[in-house]
């Protein structure tokens, strides 16, 4: 969570499904349960773009994010 501390938002795709967390301590639980993948690691690919974070691919994000 140290690598998110300074994120304004953080994006989370898995397949279709977006979730946007605002980095705030309240969501904390949640965000780590859904950046975390299977094998205790960080889900790739995992991009920081200014003040925020993109967590896995989704197609759609990618092309409104950039």
């Amino acid at each position: 969570m140290e690598l998110f501390s300074g994120a304004d938002r953080v994006f989370v795709a898995r397949g279709r499904n977006i979730v946007v967390h605002d980095a705030d301590g309240d969501c904390r639980p949640e965000l780590l349960s859904q950046i975390i993948g299977p094998g205790g690691n960080l889900r790739a690919p995992t991009l920081k773009v200014g003040d925020s974070f993109v967590v896995g691919f989704n197609e759609e994000l990618y092309e409104d994010f950039f």
